[in-house]
């Protein structure tokens, strides 16, 4: 895993625009023995091809492909620009991360640093952080409590003849991650969840838990209890904290519109979407799945074309990769996208809601089937 060093770090910097900007990065990577002093043509260049700004106040100017050759040592240096640089139409960095890397080592690097920068709220933190407290957020190291909740927690299709099947292997799955102790398990079984109704139950227990999580499971068929009582979908949540709270809100809101029957027929994508945010389910709602054919995937560039591609629509569009995480990420935000860490392979799933759904699915499809921007193969 790539390291950043505090001494890679500049705090309080200032510059009159974003090419002075990338003209101090471009410098500290020379100074550090990082690039040739010609790297700084390319990362201008390539600013001229396709903004480099993430989103969430940060910036990552790298150079064009054909000045990889200057790149003496993969590196990177940090500065950050407490004013605000205007980096584009209503984009502002804060912070600018400057990537020089000898063949693609920066992806994994990029990889790494959304997933970090993912929460919407860092933009105000990172633009008056010190030297170490920015070290620490850019390598992950100041992240919110854990708390899981991903395709590989979901169950669908259990041949369970009684509630108590579904009990094991929710406590079963949260186990097998140390989520919960032995004893969470063993008084998970000996308890009957929650009915809250229309076949929806409900559980969770006071003791054991060792960080948050939630699993789900669905029988292949409903049942019904001795009681009269129908069986659909089983949530089990280890509540270490509150955020087991937020899926329990978006179940409600299903209820309340009488969206259920989406959650019981949904794959396990679909239901994990449902459960962790906003779905639009209503007639002018489209879905379609698409491979991304790019040899390395959604970085920068890509990410960006695909990303421009969306906004020209009147519709939200939510984007999952099947073969990652599986939870939803906003269309609109490069961030977002980067942060699902696409390969190539990967299929990507698109929801779009609005006006204009159908005609942004389509343009999403074509647009990536020609490469977005890198070539169709």
């Amino acid at each position: 895993m790539f390291q950043l060093e505090v001494q890679a770090i500049h705090t309080g910097a200032s510059a009159t625009d974003k090419e002075d900007a990338i003209r101090q990065v471009a410098a500290a990577l020379a100074s550090a023995g990082n690039v040739g002093d010609g790297y700084v043509n390319g990362m201008l260049a390539r600013e001229q091809q396709t903004s480099t700004y993430l989103g969430n106040g940060i910036a990552i100017p790298h150079g064009t492909t054909d000045t990889r050759d200057l790149v003496l040592n993969t590196g990177v240096q940090v500065f950050q620009f407490p004013q605000g640089i205007a980096w584009g139409a209503e984009q502002t960095a804060y912070v600018v991360i400057g990537i020089a890397a000898k063949s693609d080592e920066h992806l994994a690097l990029l990889r790494q640093l959304t997933h970090v920068l993912s929460d919407e709220t860092i933009a105000e933190t990172i633009k008056t952080a010190s030297a170490e407290e920015l070290r620490a957020i850019l390598m992950g190291e100041k992240q919110p409590a854990e708390f899981r909740f991903d395709t590989s927690l979901i169950t669908l299709g259990v041949q369970a003849q009684d509630l108590i099947t579904l009990q094991a292997i929710n406590a079963g799955r949260l186990q097998s991650i140390h989520a919960v102790s032995p004893q969470f398990v063993a008084n998970i079984l000996a308890t009957q969840p929650l009915h809250i109704g229309q076949g929806i139950w409900l559980q969770d227990e006071a003791q054991g838990n060792l960080f948050s999580a939630v699993a789900v499971s669905r029988p292949s068929a409903p049942l019904t209890l001795e009681s009269g009582e129908p069986v659909a979908l089983l949530i089990t949540c280890s509540t270490a904290d509150t955020q087991p709270l937020t899926v329990v809100n978006y179940l409600t809101q299903l209820m309340n519109n009488n969206q259920i029957s989406a959650l019981l027929t949904a794959d396990a994508a679909g239901v994990l979407a449902l459960l962790t945010s906003e779905v639009s389910l209503g007639d002018d709602t489209v879905t379609e799945e698409f491979v991304i054919k790019n040899e390395h995937g959604l970085h920068a560039r890509p990410g960006t074309a695909l990303v421009t591609v969306i906004k020209q629509f009147d519709c939200d569009v939510s984007v999952i990769n099947l073969d990652g995480s599986g939870k939803p990420a906003n269309g609109r935000s490069l961030m977002k996208v980067v942060a699902l860490g696409v390969k190539k392979g990967h299929r990507l799933r698109f929801t779009a809601s609005g006006p204009q759904a159908s005609e942004a699915i389509q343009a999403i499809g074509e647009a990536i089937a020609s490469g977005l921007g890198e070539g169709a193969e």
